[in-house]
């Protein structure tokens, strides 16, 4: 399979918005978003693998 490794021009733009909003987080505030974004990640491939293992 080929999967995409470029973001849509959508994707960019929520990066860039992003990346303007953590400028201002504190070094713990950064931590607890690193960790949840993390977290929430695990979550999709978790979900993912189960759609996967349904589709099979």
């Amino acid at each position: 399979m080929d999967f995409p490794m470029e973001l849509t021009l959508e994707q960019k733009f929520n990066l860039k918005m992003y990346q303007e909003q953590v400028k201002s987080l504190s070094y713990e505030e950064s931590q607890e978003f690193l960790l949840e974004v993390l977290r929430q990640l695990m979550v999709k491939d978790n979900i993912l693998k189960h759609v996967m293992k349904q589709v099979s």
